[in-house]
């Protein structure tokens, strides 16, 4: 019989990744309409706009998320989402996140192999993700060598130059990314997967807009 895990909702996850180091958009969480105009309000609009909850999957497929709120709107679309909410969703706010911009994506994650024990993964993000499977893997724990060489074994470096008017991206942000997963998973061994998916480059460096954390048994 396999294992039991569970999943944490988008907000818990950042919470608990943000303690080790791993770089997240602001974003606040409410409960209703108002405080959703509030909050767009002091993040700074316009906003995007997420259901939460412990057990909501595939927010985008399901129209949990609303990009480029403003404060005007920020009300009425806060209360859609959580009228839209199901029972076994878990629901426990709507999440008020400062818009990140940048044309470059990554992706970053955690995967705990049966036989080798937990890794952790950087690859390309965004559309080009699927398309182009452009990844490393390491196992953990990692150094920060390590995490640079995984930067240097991606493919596309052309994406890491600068580009489009944007600089590079900073390899050593990047490998702090990595060794904030690990520090994590060194101190949570209950951890079973993390998902950072987009990590945007803004500005050279990633910021995490999407989270997903995994909890199971503790590893042996």
């Amino acid at each position: 019989m396999a294992p039991s895990t569970r999943t944490l909702s988008e907000q818990d996850s950042k919470s608990l990744l943000a303690g080790f180091g791993v770089p997240f958009a602001a974003e606040v969480l409410v409960v209703d309409g108002p405080a959703a105009r509030a909050a767009v309000e002091s993040v700074g609009g316009p906003c995007a706009l997420k259901l939460c909850g412990d057990a909501i999957a595939h927010k985008t497929e399901r129209g949990l998320v609303r990009l480029g709120v403003t404060a005007a709107d920020a009300a009425g679309v806060a209360e859609e989402l959580l009228s839209a909410g199901r029972p076994e969703d878990g629901v426990t706010g709507v999440l008020v996140a400062e818009m990140v911009h940048g044309t470059r994506e990554l992706i970053a994650g955690v995967a705990r192999d049966p036989q080798f024990g937990p890794t952790v993964l950087l690859g390309v993000g965004g559309v080009l993700a699927e398309a182009v499977a452009d990844v490393a893997v390491r196992l953990l724990p990692v150094a920060r060598v390590d995490a640079l060489e995984m930067l240097e074994q991606l493919q596309l470096q052309t994406l890491l130059g600068p580009f489009r008017g944007e600089p590079a991206v900073d390899p050593g942000a990047v490998a702090d990314v990595l060794l904030a997963l690990g520090r994590a998973v060194a101190a949570r061994p209950d951890i079973v997967s993390v998902d950072l998916n987009p990590l945007v480059v803004r500005d050279g460096r990633p910021v995490a807009v999407d989270a997903l954390v995994e909890l199971g048994e503790p590893a042996p």
